[in-house]
């Protein structure tokens, strides 16, 4: 940008004053173009290095694997294991998070809980009788088996792995374990075993890749049919009276026993005392001779003599074995 001034008003002759050019404009152009392409190289350098270079926090609790997009994944030796800060280039690799501490899942028909459709679970008894129950499991990955997971399953959100993999696992292993359970076992009594049995097999499937199941088992009671349920009601509660009535003919029995064996003690007791006091009986009257007889009736007419008052009797016997008292008269 250029402006020119002159002097002179009018004609040709009057422009002999000075002349004073601005040429600011094209000075300042050169360093706005070069500020402009410095700010674009800055930008073009910025989306390089973030297309080829990024950052990344592996957080407390989960565990991340670095996958090789380039080459040929051969083992789950070949993953190497990230946490805390990882830098890594997106063109190259991508790194996979996986949470280490414990999965609780539950598959049930209620929409409210869990996702909104039905998720119960069905399996057959050895009668060939259909279940349905509500499921709940619990499980966590070992943090250094996490690559092993990954080439296993080939799942980059546990998701995926929880309701399809996990699921399809847990239910063949009813069908495994409840072939030889019939439905009472399952509904009744046997249920606990069952349910360990189940737990087990869903382990040993899952030990390889690093998951352990650190809880399995039925949200609520198993659903059968109703005719069956009512009729596992009755014999449940059958066995229960019979139960209550070989108790408490037990406990009849035992007070029955009880007064039997104090009756047996009394008389043995009363019998010891009849000995005892027949032996002593029988020492007494052993003892017993002319001189002692003697001696205790000394010693009954002292005993009386002492007790004397000193006042003679007011009567006395006739004497002819009549059994008369005569008066005597007063002194």
């Amino acid at each position: 940008m250029k402006s020119v001034f002159g002097g002179g008003f009018g004609g040709k002759g009057d422009d002999v004053g000075p002349r004073v050019v601005f040429t600011g404009g094209r000075a300042l152009f050169p360093l706005l173009k070069w500020a402009l392409f410095g700010a674009g190289t800055m930008v073009a350098l910025v989306g390089f290095f973030s297309s080829v270079m990024k950052v990344t926090r592996i957080e407390a609790g989960y565990e991340g694997v670095e996958i090789n997009l380039a080459g040929s994944q051969r083992g789950a030796a070949d993953i190497p294991i990230r946490t805390g800060w990882v830098f890594y280039s997106p063109l190259r690799t991508q790194i996979i998070e996986f949470p280490t501490f414990v999965q609780t899942v539950k598959w049930t028909h209620d929409f409210a809980e869990g996702h909104a459709i039905n998720e119960e679970m069905s399996f057959n008894t050895k009668e060939g009788m259909n279940i349905y129950a509500d499921v709940s499991v619990s499980y966590a990955i070992d943090p250094l088996k996490v690559p092993d997971f990954y080439v296993k399953y080939r799942v980059n959100e546990l998701e995926k792995f929880t309701h399809g993999i996990l699921r399809d696992i847990v239910r063949n292993s009813l069908n495994e374990v409840a072939s030889t359970y019939t439905v009472e076992d399952i509904y009744g009594v046997r249920k606990a075993e069952f349910l360990l049995k189940v737990q087990a097999l869903i382990q040993t499937k899952v030990t390889p890749v690093g998951v352990g199941i650190q809880q399995f088992g039925f949200i609520g009671a198993p659903r059968v049919p109703e005719v069956i349920a009512t009729s596992i009601t009755a014999k449940a509660r059958a066995i229960q009276e019979a139960e209550r009535a070989r108790n408490e003919l037990a406990m009849t029995q035992a007070e029955a026993a009880k007064k039997i064996a104090e009756a047996e003690g009394d008389a043995q007791s009363a019998i010891n005392r009849a000995k005892g006091e027949a032996e002593s009986n029988r020492i007494r009257l052993a003892s017993l001779t002319p001189q002692m007889l003697e001696l205790r009736k000394l010693e009954n007419q002292r005993a009386l003599i002492e007790k004397w008052n000193g006042q003679l009797p007011t009567v006395e016997s006739a004497g002819n074995g009549s059994g008369l008292l005569l008066q005597l008269p007063k002194q």
